[in-house]
């Protein structure tokens, strides 16, 4: 969707500067999120007829401060966003200062609400709630980061993770009622409630996860 925008001198930065940064780091934040997170955020703000640029540029910054580390990358993010020279020849202050609060506000953990609708926008996108999409990434994360040769270690981070995240009382939050997400994460409440599903789902991935 990245044509409907006007300016094509900022796709051509965003596309050939920024978005290739991804392609250092792990799975769940590489080239193909950062796209998906990019296309989801310009559909949303087509849908709420808001600004396509601010959407765009958000979803491209979001999760550049990995490269800081993952605790506090939506800060690390904002500021990387906020000290770029070049987006100042697009936006005033007062945008880039919006764009940089939308940034920081996308992280499911947040306990805040984001500041503004494309802080909304870009906390939904970013979800890409694909219920065996997600338990397999959280198992990849835990062998990539659990050194225990344990499987049972890696499926209670399994099941520790969804709880706390995805569960009814888990700190995820949606912001469009209507949206597919909202579909999904209903899907995969479904199965995190059913132990047993959940426990096949995880000896099928982690056993195809284990041999890469």
């Amino acid at each position: 969707m990245c044509h409907y925008i006007v300016n094509k001198k900022l796709v051509d930065y965003i596309e050939t500067m920024i978005i290739p940064r991804y392609a250092d780091f792990d799975k769940g934040h590489n080239l193909e999120h950062v796209n998906t997170v990019i296309n989801q955020s310009l559909k949303l703000a087509a849908e709420c007829n808001e600004n396509l640029e601010y959407a765009y540029v958000v979803a491209a910054y979001h999760d550049l401060g990995l490269c800081e580390g993952r605790e506090f990358h939506h800060i690390a993010s904002g500021k990387i966003l906020e000290a770029d020279s070049r987006l100042r020849e697009w936006f005033s202050d007062k945008e880039i200062k919006l764009m940089k609060e939308a940034v920081e506000d996308h992280r499911a953990s947040s306990k805040n609400p984001p500041r503004s609708i494309y802080g909304k926008i870009a906390a939904e996108a970013d979800r890409d709630i694909v219920p065996l999409k997600i338990i397999k990434r959280t198992i990849q994360y835990s062998i990539n980061n659990n050194p225990s040769p344990d499987k049972e270690s890696h499926w209670n981070d399994l099941v520790t993770h969804m709880a706390e995240k995805y569960s009814e009382n888990g700190y995820m939050k949606l912001w469009f009622k209507n949206s597919k997400n909202a579909a999904r994460l209903k899907e995969l409440r479904t199965i995190i409630a059913d132990k047993k599903h959940l426990r096949k789902i995880f000896e099928d991935l982690y056993l195809s996860l284990i041999h890469i």
